[in-house]
């Protein structure tokens, strides 16, 4: 019986949970935000209860004493000692590691070497390791990487038709993200199918503020949606997804604006919010259509269904079929409109049928929605990126013989 945090540090946020293992059930789950700010927000939620305060905040290593300080003085833990491993959810490794490992020196310099395929996050992932190593001295600490289960991907997935050179020096590659979500719902669903994962062809759908799909063939990974950076694929909240490159270079010549002006606004202003001018919540655009049937607020709907779809279509020659459609993620777990509307596109083409009743109940929990006649599998699993990581932490702990 084992207690172990999962922690996944922002840039100015500290989420963690802290888990029972291998029972797998939450003891105590919360954040720390707007850190760095007088008016820093803490919110923590155990036995049925929810508090939230705030107060000033300092840095992330003030974040880390403020949750581990909390958990002694509720009484969720006697000591830290009960503490037995961390895991910490880091975005990007590069090419280096396949899997998730323990962290050491060299972990820590690879986390930093690649900072600028990650820049929003590897630098805040690493403080966050960096406080906690500080706190726990001696506990067992694990990197669990958003891009290593899409490192199987064949070259001829993972490469971009630019000059090789680029790769060579700078690691130019499609690298992919989500990749903690997709492990873990693509196994549930072989799980709940009752067949290993090793006999499926899965497409796992992430659908929320950001959005990504995975074609994930015998347990491996053999294409997904993002690529050196999370811009790619899909169009998101605020990201406009793949585009025309050369729409960058036309848009700074004619607003005089630098290539990163222009990259920012694919980033933070585009997707939703771009098309639709209203918002990047998914709920207020559906709210939209459905009390004004706003003509934009449809179009950036309809616009990401028909790229999910693109992307299923894709994965699904490539596969030479497929076994199961996964959702989930905020929109894909919570949002039966998008299901259905996504489904139906792909009835015609690839027999797939959804139980419009059994979809309209499936909301947040696991079910399956498509019918018996449907030539796919049609899963709704909702993720569990803590727990994954939790389960890290345990897989690798045994490894040390602790």
């Amino acid at each position: 019986m084992k207690k172990v945090m999962a922690v996944n540090a922002g840039s100015s946020s500290l989420k963690f949970q802290l888990l029972l293992m291998p029972e797998e059930t939450v003891i105590v789950e919360g954040i720390v935000e707007r850190i760095g700010f007088e008016d820093a927000g803490f919110t923590i939620k155990y036995q049925g209860q929810k508090e939230k305060k705030v107060l000033p905040v300092a840095d992330h290593g003030e974040a880390v004493k403020i949750v581990l300080d909390t958990l002694i003085s509720k009484g969720i833990v006697k000591s830290l000692e009960e503490i037995s491993g961390v895991g910490h959810r880091v975005l990007h490794c590069g090419d280096r590691y396949a899997d998730s490992v323990i962290i050491d020196d060299e972990v820590i310099d690879v986390i930093d070497s690649v900072s600028d395929l990650g820049p929003l996050h590897n630098p805040a992932n690493l403080i966050g390791i960096k406080a906690f190593m500080k706190a726990l001295p001696g506990v067992i600490e694990v990197a669990v990487f958003d891009t290593s289960f899409h490192l199987t991907m064949p070259e001829e997935a993972y490469m971009y038709a630019v000059p090789y050179s680029w790769y060579e020096k700078y690691g130019v590659r499609r690298y992919g993200f989500h990749g903690t979500s997709h492990r873990y719902v693509s196994h549930e669903a072989a799980r709940f199918l009752g067949k290993p994962i090793e006999d499926l062809r899965i497409i796992t759908v992430h659908l929320g503020n950001g959005c990504s799909l995975a074609a994930v063939k015998n347990g491996k990974v053999v294409d997904t949606s993002m690529g050196l950076t999370p811009l790619e694929g899909l169009p998101m909240g605020t990201r406009s997804g793949s585009i025309d490159p050369a729409i960058i270079g036309f848009i700074a010549d004619k607003e005089g604006l630098t290539a990163q002006e222009v990259i920012n606004k694919l980033n933070y202003e585009s997707g939703y919010l771009g098309i639709s001018g209203i918002s990047s919540d998914a709920r207020d655009l559906r709210k939209a259509v459905e009390e004004e049937n706003h003509h934009l607020a449809n179009l950036a709907i309809q616009i990401q269904n028909k790229r999910i779809v693109d992307y299923i279509a894709s994965y699904y020659v490539y596969m030479g079929g497929a076994d199961a459609i996964v959702f989930t993620a905020g929109i894909g777990e919570r949002s039966p409109e998008t299901r259905e509307e996504v489904c139906e596109r792909l009835k015609e083409a690839l027999g797939v049928e959804i139980d419009k009743q059994k979809n309209i109940e499936t909301w947040g929990i696991e079910g399956e929605i498509s019918t018996p006649n449907s030539k796919i599998k049609v899963l709704v699993i909702p993720t569990n990126e803590e727990l994954l990581i939790a389960r890290d932490v345990v897989r690798l702990a045994k490894t040390q013989g602790k």
